[in-house]
């Protein structure tokens, strides 16, 4: 894992910190009959490497390549696919009643990280499949949690006992005989409150208990003799269990046991070192957080707010600048966009930033709790567009559609990391819904010194018979195809809403029309249909999942080229 992620990047630390726990899970799990459900999917490597991919796993997360995530159409072994938190456990919910319903043997085995216990679907699944008989067992990779010894002592020595069979049947014989009877309900009672007393007295965390899962542990997620006992006696169960295990992530690199923040999701980088290559200019998330700390300086009204995604989105900075101004919500997209609806209703200037594949979870908050209330919260969506390695579940291309439809939103598309800041300090200083979307990367630094405005966009080359209408990254591509060519060019800065006027220049003129958007189809439709019955051509991506591979190979594929541009408008010439 070590060796192939120094190449082609990965998640590292997760998957290292799993090892054992993967090894224990496969010698006594019967996949794919047992039906082994991964969280995200960060921690997937050893299974992958473990269930015939091992001479594969050199391609890891390369165009053609095993992929990053978990994924069915790879394997057999992957039971689902996964990309995004807390999911698996009710994924793993469905398969368990699946099997109860069909009568297929085995277990559904949802291994998830401490950090999904943030989601809100953790919780969910778990409401609704505790105290259900059902073949589940939910596997928690605890790498965060701190546990006292003499707490942990106990838990093991009570978990043992609760896996024993014969207690387990003793316990469901009892309850179903004393319920037979007005006294043995009585009884049942009142023995059930002088056990929840014992248990309280010596077990203060009673979380998954309360939802109806027999609890086991917490145990040493690194010692695999240990793990394949307890694993092995909640497979008998038949019954909902947790199983807690306390895992070191990072664990088996020195760099990344001393860093695995960094090497959550790393960068090709030195075995020896454990070193990244130095970038040559700063990211879009970088500029965006640091205009966003520097605007905080002089307005105290600005909040800074993330789903479990600090550095991910440039904010680093921000919450050692501002501590009390920041906010990591952890995996909850949903609550932090609502949450800013609340700080905005009382005069402050929230700013939550999400990736594009995140802010799809957040879809009906930013409609009903921020739009129609017409509340000045920002959403910078970071990642929108083509994200490369991470392949389909990470893409970026959908958002400029579903936030289409959302009233009172303005949606703002930055060229260049100098429109970036400006827009942010737009959208803030003119108080109302708005969402900046800017690509995995850098922009180039800046076209032209044209101020931004909302719905205006910028006329980089005069219109003429033929003009380019490019947004984001798409511009720096088409700079070149308008100054050889000869044709106009426009930067759209504003997706929402439309700049009239240029369209109506644009109708005025009566010439052709090239649309370019690295997204789904937004720009290229609506265009066309204000501009019949002119001539529109559109250079976008299909509505279509979209694999791995480098964002220039993306491009490529799906024809947002230069060199497709000028096709376009040659043969349409």
């Amino acid at each position: 894992m070590i060796e192939t992620t120094s190449r082609t990047g990965g998640h590292l630390a997760s998957s290292l910190g799993a090892v054992e726990m993967i090894i224990a899970m496969h010698r006594v799990f019967d996949s794919p009959q047992d039906k082994l459900v991964f969280d995200v999917g960060h921690q997937a490597y050893a299974h992958k490497i473990l269930t015939g991919r091992k001479e594969a796993f050199a391609s890891l997360r390369q165009e053609g390549g095993i992929s990053g995530f978990p994924k069915h159409s790879e394997s057999e072994h992957d039971a689902f696919d996964t990309g995004h938190a807390s999911t698996a456990v009710s994924a793993a919910v469905g398969m368990a009643r699946a099997k109860v319903i069909t009568g297929e043997p085995g277990v559904a085995v949802a291994l998830v990280g401490d950090g999904a216990m943030t989601g809100g679907m953790f919780f969910e699944a778990l409401d609704d499949a505790g105290q259900k008989e059902i073949p589940l067992i939910v596997v928690l990779n605890d790498n965060g949690m701190s546990i006292s010894k003499n707490v942990g002592s106990v838990r093991t020595r009570l978990s043992s006992m609760r896996l024993n069979r014969n207690y387990v049947r003793f316990k469901r014989f009892l309850v179903r005989e004393l319920d037979t009877s007005r006294m043995g309900k009585w009884l049942s009672k009142h023995m059930d409150s002088m056990k929840n007393r014992i248990k309280n007295f010596l077990l203060p965390d009673l979380l998954f208990e309360e939802f109806g899962f027999v609890y086991l542990g917490p145990i040493d997620g690194h010692d695999i003799k240990n793990l394949e006992e307890v694993f092995r006696r909640a497979k008998d169960v038949r019954a909902p269990v947790i199983v807690h295990t306390i895992t070191q992530k990072g664990r088996g690199y020195a760099f990344s046991e001393k860093d695995p923040e960094k090497f959550h999701g790393i960068a090709p980088f030195d075995v020896e070192t454990g070193l990244v290559e130095a970038a040559v200019s700063k990211s879009n998330s970088d500029v965006f957080g640091d205009a966003l700390t520097e605007l905080a300086k002089t307005d105290e009204r600005i909040v800074a707010i993330t789903a479990a995604m600090p550095s991910g989105t440039g904010l680093k900075d921000f919450a050692a600048a501002h501590p009390e101004r920041f906010f990591d919500v952890g995996i909850a997209e949903e609550h932090a966009v609502t949450m800013a609806a609340g700080m905005a209703a009382c005069g402050l200037r929230p700013v939550v930033a999400l990736y594009s594949s995140f802010l799809q979870r957040a879809y009906d908050q930013l409609l009903h709790d921020v739009c129609l209330q017409k509340l000045p919260v920002v959403i910078a969506v970071d990642r929108a567009g083509l994200v490369g390695a991470d392949g389909e579940t990470h893409q970026g291309v959908y958002d400029p559609v579903f936030l289409s439809s959302i009233p009172n939103l303005t949606v703002y598309s930055p060229a260049t990391q100098q429109e970036l800041v400006h827009m942010l300090r737009l959208a803030i200083d003119r108080g109302e819904p708005a969402c900046i979307r800017f690509n995995r990367g850098r922009l180039m630094q800046s076209v032209s010194q044209t101020p931004v405005e909302r719905g205006i966009w910028e006329v980089i080359h005069p219109i003429s018979d033929w003009t380019i209408i490019a947004s984001g990254p798409m511009v720096e591509i088409a700079l070149p195809v308008a100054k050889e060519l000869g044709v106009g060019l426009i930067n759209a800065r504003t997706l929402l809403p439309l700049d009239d006027g240029i369209l109506d220049q644009l109708a005025e003129r009566k010439g052709k029309v090239l649309v370019a958007e690295e997204s789904i189809a937004y720009l290229y439709p609506t265009i066309a249909a204000r501009l019949q019955p002119l001539t529109v051509c559109g250079v976008h991506l299909p509505t279509a999942a979209i694999p791995q591979g480098s964002v220039k190979r993306q491009r490529a594929w799906y024809g947002l080229t230069a060199e497709k541009m000028k096709q376009v408008i040659l043969e349409e010439a």
